[in-house]
Protein backbone atom coordinates (compact mmCIF):
# COMPACT_ATOMS: atom_id res chain seq x y z
CA UNK A 1 0.00 0.00 0.00
CA UNK A 2 0.96 3.30 -0.79
CA UNK A 3 2.34 5.70 2.09
CA UNK A 4 1.75 9.44 1.84
CA UNK A 5 5.32 11.12 2.50
CA UNK A 6 5.10 14.74 4.17
CA UNK A 7 8.23 17.57 2.86
CA UNK A 8 8.44 19.86 5.80
CA UNK A 9 8.37 22.93 3.56
CA UNK A 10 6.44 25.92 5.28
CA UNK A 11 5.69 28.78 2.98
CA UNK A 12 7.63 32.48 3.33
CA UNK A 13 6.02 35.17 5.43
CA UNK A 14 4.06 37.90 2.98
CA UNK A 15 5.47 40.89 3.03
CA UNK A 16 4.41 44.10 4.68
CA UNK A 17 1.89 46.13 2.42
CA UNK A 18 1.01 42.92 0.27
CA UNK A 19 -2.08 43.31 -1.38
CA UNK A 20 -4.09 39.92 -3.87
CA UNK A 21 -4.14 40.80 -6.80
CA UNK A 22 -7.75 42.07 -8.17
CA UNK A 23 -9.73 38.81 -9.73
CA UNK A 24 -9.33 38.97 -13.39
CA UNK A 25 -11.48 35.42 -13.62
CA UNK A 26 -13.89 33.37 -12.11
CA UNK A 27 -12.06 30.25 -11.96
CA UNK A 28 -11.54 28.92 -9.17
CA UNK A 29 -8.32 26.14 -7.79
CA UNK A 30 -10.30 25.85 -4.51
CA UNK A 31 -12.79 27.32 -1.60
CA UNK A 32 -12.59 30.46 -1.30
CA UNK A 33 -9.32 31.74 0.63
CA UNK A 34 -9.18 33.85 3.58
CA UNK A 35 -7.35 36.39 1.86
CA UNK A 36 -9.31 36.49 -1.55
CA UNK A 37 -9.64 34.48 -4.56
CA UNK A 38 -6.90 32.31 -5.79
CA UNK A 39 -6.63 33.38 -9.62
CA UNK A 40 -5.52 30.87 -12.15
CA UNK A 41 -2.19 32.73 -13.93
CA UNK A 42 -1.50 32.32 -17.65
CA UNK A 43 2.00 30.99 -16.97
CA UNK A 44 3.89 27.58 -17.73
CA UNK A 45 4.81 25.76 -20.64
CA UNK A 46 0.82 24.85 -21.08
CA UNK A 47 0.46 28.31 -21.62
CA UNK A 48 3.19 28.75 -23.61
CA UNK A 49 2.15 25.76 -25.77
CA UNK A 50 -1.61 27.75 -25.92
CA UNK A 51 0.64 30.98 -27.37
CA UNK A 52 2.16 29.15 -30.40
CA UNK A 53 -1.17 27.32 -31.46
CA UNK A 54 -3.15 30.70 -31.59
CA UNK A 55 0.22 32.27 -33.55
CA UNK A 56 1.05 29.66 -36.17
CA UNK A 57 -3.01 29.39 -36.66
CA UNK A 58 -3.03 25.61 -35.50
CA UNK A 59 -6.62 24.39 -35.47
CA UNK A 60 -5.87 21.63 -34.03
CA UNK A 61 -2.82 19.33 -32.29
CA UNK A 62 -1.70 17.38 -35.51
CA UNK A 63 -0.28 20.75 -37.42
CA UNK A 64 0.87 21.89 -34.00
CA UNK A 65 2.97 18.84 -33.12
CA UNK A 66 4.29 19.00 -37.20
CA UNK A 67 5.04 22.46 -36.10
CA UNK A 68 6.90 22.08 -33.17
CA UNK A 69 9.03 18.59 -35.49
CA UNK A 70 9.77 21.22 -37.49
CA UNK A 71 11.19 23.11 -34.78
CA UNK A 72 13.40 20.02 -33.68
CA UNK A 73 14.86 19.84 -36.54
CA UNK A 74 15.64 22.57 -37.41
CA UNK A 75 17.63 22.87 -33.50
CA UNK A 76 18.94 19.91 -34.58
CA UNK A 77 20.92 21.16 -37.78
CA UNK A 78 21.76 24.11 -36.13
CA UNK A 79 23.30 22.18 -33.13
CA UNK A 80 25.03 20.08 -35.71
CA UNK A 81 26.22 22.80 -38.04
CA UNK A 82 27.81 24.11 -34.79
CA UNK A 83 29.75 20.88 -33.49
CA UNK A 84 31.05 20.44 -37.09
CA UNK A 85 28.63 18.12 -38.57
CA UNK A 86 27.68 19.18 -41.37
CA UNK A 87 26.15 17.19 -43.94
CA UNK A 88 29.00 15.94 -45.91
CA UNK A 89 26.70 16.56 -49.73
CA UNK A 90 26.75 12.42 -49.91
CA UNK A 91 30.58 11.92 -49.77
CA UNK A 92 30.75 9.41 -47.02
CA UNK A 93 33.64 7.15 -46.52
CA UNK A 94 34.73 4.63 -49.55
CA UNK A 95 36.14 1.61 -48.82
CA UNK A 96 40.31 1.86 -49.13
CA UNK A 97 41.70 -1.40 -51.33
CA UNK A 98 44.74 -1.85 -50.79
CA UNK A 99 46.26 -1.30 -54.14
CA UNK A 100 45.05 2.07 -53.75
CA UNK A 101 47.04 2.80 -50.30
CA UNK A 102 50.08 1.17 -52.17
CA UNK A 103 50.34 3.91 -54.47
CA UNK A 104 53.50 5.46 -55.13
CA UNK A 105 53.03 9.26 -55.51
CA UNK A 106 55.92 9.77 -57.88
CA UNK A 107 53.37 7.69 -60.51
CA UNK A 108 50.66 10.27 -59.90
CA UNK A 109 49.50 10.55 -63.24
CA UNK A 110 48.76 7.25 -63.26
CA UNK A 111 46.81 7.28 -60.13
CA UNK A 112 43.17 7.99 -60.10
CA UNK A 113 42.77 10.75 -58.08
CA UNK A 114 38.43 10.19 -57.82
CA UNK A 115 39.08 7.09 -55.95
CA UNK A 116 42.20 8.76 -53.94
CA UNK A 117 39.59 11.35 -52.26
CA UNK A 118 36.89 9.08 -52.31
CA UNK A 119 35.01 10.34 -54.76
CA UNK A 120 34.49 7.11 -57.55
CA UNK A 121 30.57 7.23 -57.39
CA UNK A 122 30.58 11.19 -58.45
CA UNK A 123 33.56 11.30 -60.44
CA UNK A 124 33.44 14.00 -63.02
CA UNK A 125 29.87 15.09 -61.37
CA UNK A 126 31.32 16.56 -58.56
CA UNK A 127 31.40 19.41 -57.13
CA UNK A 128 33.91 22.03 -55.67
CA UNK A 129 31.84 21.51 -52.49
CA UNK A 130 31.97 17.60 -52.57
CA UNK A 131 36.17 17.29 -53.43
CA UNK A 132 36.93 19.66 -50.29
CA UNK A 133 35.10 17.69 -47.78
CA UNK A 134 36.53 14.58 -49.85
CA UNK A 135 39.96 16.03 -49.37
CA UNK A 136 39.30 17.19 -45.50
CA UNK A 137 37.99 13.64 -44.56
CA UNK A 138 41.55 12.21 -46.75
CA UNK A 139 43.50 14.26 -44.59
CA UNK A 140 41.74 14.05 -40.82
CA UNK A 141 42.28 9.90 -41.25
CA UNK A 142 45.69 10.14 -43.21
CA UNK A 143 47.70 13.09 -42.07
CA UNK A 144 51.20 12.08 -40.99
CA UNK A 145 51.10 14.44 -37.92
CA UNK A 146 47.77 12.48 -36.54
CA UNK A 147 49.22 8.54 -37.79
CA UNK A 148 52.04 9.12 -35.73
CA UNK A 149 50.66 9.46 -32.86
CA UNK A 150 48.98 6.21 -33.19
CA UNK A 151 51.99 4.41 -35.04
CA UNK A 152 54.33 2.21 -32.94
CA UNK A 153 57.84 3.42 -33.10
CA UNK A 154 61.26 1.55 -33.92
CA UNK A 155 64.17 1.96 -32.05
CA UNK A 156 67.23 2.16 -33.72
CA UNK A 157 70.43 2.30 -32.01
CA UNK A 158 68.59 4.24 -29.11
CA UNK A 159 66.75 6.62 -31.02
CA UNK A 160 62.62 6.58 -32.03
CA UNK A 161 62.12 6.32 -35.39
CA UNK A 162 58.68 6.59 -36.50
CA UNK A 163 58.34 3.71 -39.36
CA UNK A 164 55.06 5.41 -40.85
CA UNK A 165 54.39 6.05 -44.64
CA UNK A 166 53.20 8.84 -45.78
CA UNK A 167 52.96 8.30 -49.24
CA UNK A 168 49.30 8.06 -49.49
CA UNK A 169 48.82 11.74 -47.94
CA UNK A 170 51.49 12.65 -50.80
CA UNK A 171 48.97 11.22 -53.52
CA UNK A 172 45.82 12.61 -51.24
CA UNK A 173 47.05 16.13 -52.07
CA UNK A 174 48.17 15.67 -55.62
CA UNK A 175 45.14 14.28 -56.24
CA UNK A 176 43.44 17.90 -54.63
CA UNK A 177 45.61 19.70 -56.46
CA UNK A 178 44.36 18.36 -60.02
CA UNK A 179 41.16 18.23 -59.38
CA UNK A 180 40.65 21.66 -57.44
CA UNK A 181 42.66 23.25 -60.72
CA UNK A 182 39.89 23.30 -63.29
CA UNK A 183 42.68 22.93 -66.75
CA UNK A 184 44.37 20.02 -64.71
CA UNK A 185 40.97 18.66 -63.92
CA UNK A 186 39.82 18.69 -67.97
CA UNK A 187 43.09 17.18 -68.66
CA UNK A 188 42.35 14.30 -66.12
CA UNK A 189 38.70 14.00 -67.09
CA UNK A 190 39.82 13.30 -70.54
CA UNK A 191 41.51 10.40 -70.14
CA UNK A 192 39.54 9.08 -66.70
CA UNK A 193 40.03 5.30 -66.10
CA UNK A 194 36.81 4.72 -65.57
CA UNK A 195 35.38 5.99 -68.73
CA UNK A 196 38.73 4.27 -70.75
CA UNK A 197 37.16 1.05 -68.98
CA UNK A 198 33.64 1.98 -69.85
CA UNK A 199 34.37 2.91 -73.50
CA UNK A 200 36.16 -0.45 -74.08
CA UNK A 201 33.43 -2.33 -72.82
CA UNK A 202 30.42 -0.78 -74.79
CA UNK A 203 32.00 0.88 -78.13
CA UNK A 204 33.64 -3.22 -78.47
CA UNK A 205 30.15 -3.68 -80.84
CA UNK A 206 29.58 -4.80 -84.84
CA UNK A 207 27.31 -4.70 -86.92
CA UNK A 208 27.75 -8.79 -87.56
CA UNK A 209 27.32 -9.12 -83.07
CA UNK A 210 24.60 -7.15 -83.05
CA UNK A 211 22.73 -8.50 -85.71
CA UNK A 212 24.18 -12.22 -84.99
CA UNK A 213 23.15 -12.00 -81.47
CA UNK A 214 19.72 -9.84 -81.85
CA UNK A 215 20.71 -7.47 -79.52
CA UNK A 216 18.28 -4.82 -78.57
CA UNK A 217 19.40 -1.54 -80.47
CA UNK A 218 18.39 1.27 -78.07
CA UNK A 219 19.84 -0.58 -74.89
CA UNK A 220 23.09 -1.48 -76.98
CA UNK A 221 23.54 1.85 -78.40
CA UNK A 222 21.82 4.56 -75.84
CA UNK A 223 24.71 4.21 -73.07
CA UNK A 224 27.58 4.73 -75.64
CA UNK A 225 26.49 8.14 -76.29
CA UNK A 226 25.64 9.14 -72.51
CA UNK A 227 28.82 8.09 -72.04
CA UNK A 228 30.46 10.72 -75.04
CA UNK A 229 27.89 13.40 -73.67
CA UNK A 230 29.86 14.59 -70.81
CA UNK A 231 32.93 15.99 -73.41
CA UNK A 232 30.42 18.22 -75.47
CA UNK A 233 30.92 21.97 -75.13
CA UNK A 234 27.24 22.23 -76.10
CA UNK A 235 24.57 21.57 -73.78
CA UNK A 236 22.09 19.44 -73.16
CA UNK A 237 22.96 17.08 -75.46
CA UNK A 238 19.92 15.17 -77.15
CA UNK A 239 19.83 11.19 -76.38
CA UNK A 240 18.82 8.84 -79.01
CA UNK A 241 14.95 8.49 -77.88
CA UNK A 242 13.04 5.50 -78.40
CA UNK A 243 11.14 3.93 -81.23
CA UNK A 244 8.47 6.65 -80.65
CA UNK A 245 10.73 9.53 -81.80
CA UNK A 246 9.54 11.92 -84.34
CA UNK A 247 11.40 12.34 -87.77
CA UNK A 248 12.40 15.96 -86.37
CA UNK A 249 13.94 14.05 -83.15
CA UNK A 250 15.67 11.62 -85.09
CA UNK A 251 17.37 14.10 -87.50
CA UNK A 252 18.38 16.15 -84.62
CA UNK A 253 19.97 13.43 -82.60
CA UNK A 254 22.42 12.33 -85.94
CA UNK A 255 22.81 15.91 -86.84
CA UNK A 256 23.66 17.04 -83.25
CA UNK A 257 26.64 14.18 -83.08
CA UNK A 258 27.76 14.07 -86.56
CA UNK A 259 28.38 17.95 -85.89
CA UNK A 260 29.78 16.92 -82.31
CA UNK A 261 31.54 19.79 -80.56
CA UNK A 262 34.20 18.12 -78.19
CA UNK A 263 36.73 19.34 -75.63
CA UNK A 264 38.66 16.45 -74.91
CA UNK A 265 42.49 16.63 -75.21
CA UNK A 266 44.90 14.73 -74.68
CA UNK A 267 47.83 16.79 -72.39
CA UNK A 268 47.52 14.32 -69.67
CA UNK A 269 49.52 11.81 -71.18
CA UNK A 270 52.05 14.49 -72.74
CA UNK A 271 55.80 13.16 -72.35
CA UNK A 272 57.87 15.09 -69.75
CA UNK A 273 61.41 16.61 -70.53
CA UNK A 274 64.37 14.37 -69.56
CA UNK A 275 65.07 15.02 -65.87
CA UNK A 276 68.15 16.73 -65.32
CA UNK A 277 68.35 18.08 -69.35
CA UNK A 278 68.18 22.39 -69.52
CA UNK A 279 68.98 21.83 -73.62
CA UNK A 280 66.44 23.82 -74.97
CA UNK A 281 66.50 21.98 -78.03
CA UNK A 282 65.44 18.75 -75.74
CA UNK A 283 62.51 20.97 -74.54
CA UNK A 284 61.87 21.86 -78.14
CA UNK A 285 62.06 18.53 -79.73
CA UNK A 286 59.72 17.02 -76.81
CA UNK A 287 57.04 19.38 -77.08
CA UNK A 288 56.99 19.29 -80.85
CA UNK A 289 56.79 15.15 -80.18
CA UNK A 290 53.49 16.25 -77.98
CA UNK A 291 51.88 18.54 -79.77
CA UNK A 292 51.94 15.61 -82.76
CA UNK A 293 50.97 12.71 -80.29
CA UNK A 294 47.69 14.88 -79.11
CA UNK A 295 46.76 15.45 -82.79
CA UNK A 296 47.15 12.25 -83.38
CA UNK A 297 45.06 11.06 -80.71
CA UNK A 298 42.31 13.85 -80.71
CA UNK A 299 41.96 12.87 -84.74
CA UNK A 300 41.55 8.85 -83.63
CA UNK A 301 38.89 10.08 -80.64
CA UNK A 302 36.87 11.88 -83.68
CA UNK A 303 37.29 9.17 -86.34
CA UNK A 304 35.82 6.48 -83.88
CA UNK A 305 33.42 8.67 -82.76
CA UNK A 306 32.02 9.51 -86.07
CA UNK A 307 32.34 5.36 -86.90
CA UNK A 308 29.85 5.02 -83.99
CA UNK A 309 27.57 7.07 -85.67
CA UNK A 310 27.79 5.56 -88.66
CA UNK A 311 27.37 2.30 -87.03
CA UNK A 312 24.25 3.33 -85.18
CA UNK A 313 22.66 5.19 -88.38
CA UNK A 314 23.29 1.86 -90.33
CA UNK A 315 21.55 -0.08 -87.93
CA UNK A 316 18.61 2.41 -86.73
CA UNK A 317 15.01 0.58 -87.33
CA UNK A 318 13.26 4.32 -87.09
CA UNK A 319 15.05 5.05 -90.48
CA UNK A 320 13.99 2.61 -92.53
CA UNK A 321 10.46 3.48 -90.85
CA UNK A 322 11.13 7.02 -92.03
CA UNK A 323 11.82 6.26 -95.17
CA UNK A 324 8.80 3.87 -95.86
CA UNK A 325 6.37 6.72 -94.56
CA UNK A 326 7.71 9.61 -97.02
CA UNK A 327 7.53 6.75 -99.61
CA UNK A 328 4.20 6.29 -99.03
CA UNK A 329 3.26 10.02 -98.64
CA UNK A 330 4.97 10.92 -102.58
CA UNK A 331 3.23 7.83 -103.79
CA UNK A 332 -0.18 9.05 -102.34
CA UNK A 333 0.75 12.61 -103.65
CA UNK A 334 1.10 11.65 -106.96
CA UNK A 335 -2.00 9.55 -107.24
CA UNK A 336 -4.13 12.61 -106.25
CA UNK A 337 -1.92 14.61 -108.79
CA UNK A 338 -3.29 12.42 -111.39
CA UNK A 339 -6.83 11.05 -110.21
CA UNK A 340 -7.48 9.07 -113.77
CA UNK A 341 -4.46 6.74 -113.48
CA UNK A 342 -4.38 4.31 -111.29
CA UNK A 343 -2.50 4.73 -108.04
CA UNK A 344 0.44 2.42 -107.75
CA UNK A 345 0.16 0.10 -105.11
CA UNK A 346 2.58 0.11 -101.77
CA UNK A 347 5.12 -2.07 -100.68
CA UNK A 348 2.67 -3.33 -98.16
CA UNK A 349 -0.24 -3.66 -100.50
CA UNK A 350 2.07 -5.56 -102.96
CA UNK A 351 2.71 -8.11 -100.24
CA UNK A 352 -0.43 -8.57 -98.83
CA UNK A 353 -1.53 -9.78 -102.39
CA UNK A 354 1.26 -11.56 -103.15
CA UNK A 355 0.14 -13.45 -99.56
CA UNK A 356 -3.19 -13.81 -100.94
CA UNK A 357 -2.13 -14.88 -104.13
CA UNK A 358 -0.13 -17.62 -102.46
CA UNK A 359 -2.50 -18.80 -100.38
CA UNK A 360 -5.53 -19.10 -103.23
CA UNK A 361 -2.57 -21.17 -105.57
CA UNK A 362 -2.10 -23.19 -102.28
CA UNK A 363 -5.78 -23.91 -101.34
CA UNK A 364 -6.23 -25.20 -105.13
CA UNK A 365 -3.43 -27.55 -105.05
CA UNK A 366 -4.77 -29.11 -102.00
CA UNK A 367 -8.36 -29.28 -104.04
CA UNK A 368 -6.60 -30.86 -107.02
CA UNK A 369 -4.73 -33.05 -104.89
CA UNK A 370 -7.90 -34.24 -103.11
CA UNK A 371 -9.90 -34.76 -106.49
CA UNK A 372 -6.78 -36.88 -108.01
CA UNK A 373 -6.76 -39.18 -104.64
CA UNK A 374 -10.71 -39.27 -104.84
CA UNK A 375 -10.32 -40.35 -109.06
CA UNK A 376 -7.41 -42.94 -108.02
CA UNK A 377 -9.73 -44.42 -104.82
CA UNK A 378 -12.99 -44.47 -107.30
CA UNK A 379 -10.61 -46.37 -109.90
CA UNK A 380 -9.60 -48.93 -107.58
CA UNK A 381 -13.22 -49.52 -106.43
CA UNK A 382 -14.64 -49.67 -109.90
CA UNK A 383 -11.07 -52.57 -110.47
CA UNK A 384 -11.88 -54.71 -107.74
CA UNK A 385 -15.81 -54.93 -108.62
CA UNK A 386 -14.98 -55.91 -112.05
CA UNK A 387 -12.93 -58.21 -110.59
CA UNK A 388 -15.54 -59.87 -108.40
CA UNK A 389 -17.67 -59.95 -111.48
CA UNK A 390 -15.76 -62.13 -112.95
CA UNK A 391 -14.78 -64.16 -110.56
CA UNK A 392 -18.50 -64.84 -109.71
CA UNK A 393 -19.09 -65.74 -113.55
CA UNK A 394 -16.03 -68.01 -113.87
CA UNK A 395 -17.27 -70.12 -110.43
CA UNK A 396 -21.39 -70.38 -112.24
CA UNK A 397 -19.57 -71.40 -115.37
CA UNK A 398 -17.63 -74.29 -113.92
CA UNK A 399 -20.80 -75.21 -111.88
CA UNK A 400 -22.62 -75.28 -115.12
CA UNK A 401 -19.65 -77.49 -116.88
CA UNK A 402 -19.68 -80.12 -113.91
CA UNK A 403 -23.61 -80.74 -113.85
Amino acid sequence: MATIQTLPITAPVLPKGYTPPAASSSSRLSAPHPTGHRVLLPVGQAHLNHLKLALHHAHDFDSFDAHLATEREAKAKLLASEAGLEDDLGVGDEEETPELLALDPKEWKKQDHYAVLGLSKFRYKATADQIKIAHRKKVLKHHPDKKASSTPAETILGINVNTNDDAFFKCIQKAHEVLTNAEKRRQFDSVDPAFLDAEEELTSVTATEFKNKKLDFFKTFTPIFELYERFSRVQPVPGLGTIDATKAEVEGFYDFWYNFDSWRSFEWWDKEVNEGSDSRDDKRYTEKKNKSERARRKKEDTAKLRGLVDLTLSLDPRIKMIKQAEKEAREAKKAAAQPGKPAKKTKAQEEEEKRKAEEEARKKEEEEKAARAEAKKAKAAAANAAKKARRQQRAAEEAAAAS
